[in-house]
C-alpha cells in the first residue's frame, strides 16, 4: 500500500473515529417479512429471504451483499424484479434470494460473538458460518455491491483455498459491483463514499427525522436519490431515528475494503467459477489502470482449467449502482446471469 493511502486512510480513520464515539450501536432487531419474503436471524447473521414461489422448491440460490452502511433491505426492489426478469427467461428456474445483512449492518449490527476483527475475510467467513448453521447448500451466485463485491471476492477465493472446509462448493458466479478488485488508493477523501462518511460522522447519534436527515444531504450536495437511500438507513429511537449500523466497526471494514486487493483472484479464477464485474460509468473509484486491466482479462483466451472474467459498464450511473439505474443493471445482469437449466445439479 502506497504512503499517501496509509496517510490518507489513516486521517479518514481519525477524523471520523473521534466524531463517531459518541454513537451508541444499535442493539435492536426490525423484522418486516413482505410477501413471499421472509426475515431470519441466526447466530451469525440476519437475513432475508425472497423466492416468487415459495412453495415450489428452489432450483439455486443467490447471496445478495450490499454495500458499505447499507443492509439487505436496501436490495429488495431490485432482488424482487431480478428474479422475476429471470423466470421470465426460463420458467425452470427457481430463484432463491438471500439478502444477508452483513455484521455491524442492519439487523446483524445487534448480534453479538462475531469476530472482533472487522475485515474483508471476517465478513466473508461470516456467510460461510450462516450456510453451515442453517444447514443450507452453498450458494450458486454471490452478488455484492461496492464492499459486498470485495466479500464476495473474499468468499469464493476462501473457499477455492478450501479454508471453510472439506463439504464446500465453490460458487459458479460472481457478480461484482462498481467494487474496484485490487486497493483503492485515493491520495485524498474528496470520494463520494468518504464524503458520505465523514458528514455522517459529523452528526449527533440521535436526530430529529428521516426527512431532517434527507434535507440536510441535500444541502450539503448529495443527490436526491442518494439522500433518499442514507436516509432508507435509518430506524426509529423513541422520539427521534438513529442509524441501523454501528458507524465506527464499518470504519474498520471501510478501510479493509480500501486497502485488499483479489487481483491474483481474477488473473487466475479457479475452474467453473464465472467472475462478472459491472463498472459503474459515472463511478469515482475507477482509475484507468484499473479498467485496462481489467478489460485484458475479459479478452483473455479461456482456458478449461480455470475459470473466466468479464467486464460490463453501467450507463448513467454513479457509485450506488442500484440506486441510480436500476433498471440499466438489470438489463446488464439478467442475461448474463447463471441459468440454471444448464448449471444446476439436482
Amino acid at each position: 500500500m502506497t504512503t499517501s493511502l496509509q496517510t490518507s486512510s489513516s486521517s479518514v480513520r481519525s477524523r471520523l473515529l473521534s466524531s463517531a464515539a459518541a454513537w451508541s450501536p444499535w442493539r435492536h432487531l426490525l423484522s418486516s417479512p413482505v410477501h413471499s419474503e421472509t426475515s431470519h436471524q441466526t447466530e451469525t447473521l440476519a437475513f432475508d429471504e425472497i423466492q416468487l414461489s415459495p412453495e415450489k422448491p428452489s432450483t439455486a440460490t443467490a447471496f445478495v451483499l450490499h454495500g458499505l452502511l447499507g443492509s439487505g433491505r436496501n436490495w429488495r426492489s431490485f432482488s424482487r424484479a431480478l428474479a422475476s426478469e429471470l423466470r421470465d427467461r426460463s420458467p425452470s428456474d427457481e430463484w432463491r434470494m438471500v439478502l444477508v445483512d452483513l455484521r455491524n449492518h442492519g439487523r446483524s449490527a445487534g448480534i453479538k460473538g462475531l469476530s472482533p476483527l472487522h475485515d474483508m475475510s471476517s465478513a466473508a467467513r461470516d456467510l460461510a458460518n450462516l450456510v453451515k448453521a442453517r444447514g443450507w447448500t452453498w450458494p450458486d451466485v454471490v452478488v455484492g455491491h461496492s464492499m459486498g463485491g470485495k466479500v464476495a471476492l473474499d468468499f469464493a477465493e476462501s473457499c477455492s483455498r478450501g479454508e471453510y472446509g472439506e463439504s464446500v462448493d465453490l460458487p459458479k458466479q460472481l457478480w461484482v459491483l462498481d467494487s474496484v478488485p485490487g486497493q483503492v488508493e485515493t491520495d485524498n477523501s474528496d470520494g463520494e463514499v468518504e464524503r458520505v462518511l465523514q458528514t455522517l460522522a459529523s452528526l449527533p447519534s440521535s436526530l430529529p427525522s428521516r426527512k431532517w436527515v434527507v434535507d440536510h444531504m441535500l444541502n450539503l450536495g448529495f443527490s436526491k436519490s442518494l439522500s433518499e437511500w442514507i436516509g432508507s438507513n435509518l430506524k426509529k429511537d423513541n422520539e427521534h431515528v438513529t442509524w441501523a449500523f454501528d458507524l465506527q466497526a464499518a470504519i474498520d471494514m471501510f478501510n479493509s475494503y480500501r486497502e485488499r486487493s483479489y487481483w491474483t483472484l481474477l488473473e487466475q479464477p479457479p475452474k467453473g467459477l464465472d467472475i462478472a464485474i459491472v463498472q459503474a460509468e459515472r463511478s469515482d473509484r475507477w482509475q484507468p489502470d484499473d479498467v485496462q486491466r481489467l478489460k485484458a482479462l475479459s479478452k483473455r483466451e479461456g482456458k478449461p482449467d480455470a475459470g473466466k472474467v468479464s467486464l460490463h459498464v453501467l450507463p448513467n450511473a454513479g457509485h450506488w449502482v442500484h440506486v441510480d439505474n436500476p433498471k440499466g443493471l438489470l438489463e446488464i445482469m439478467a442475461p448474463n446471469f447463471l441459468s440454471t437449466a444448464k448449471n444446476w445439479i439436482g
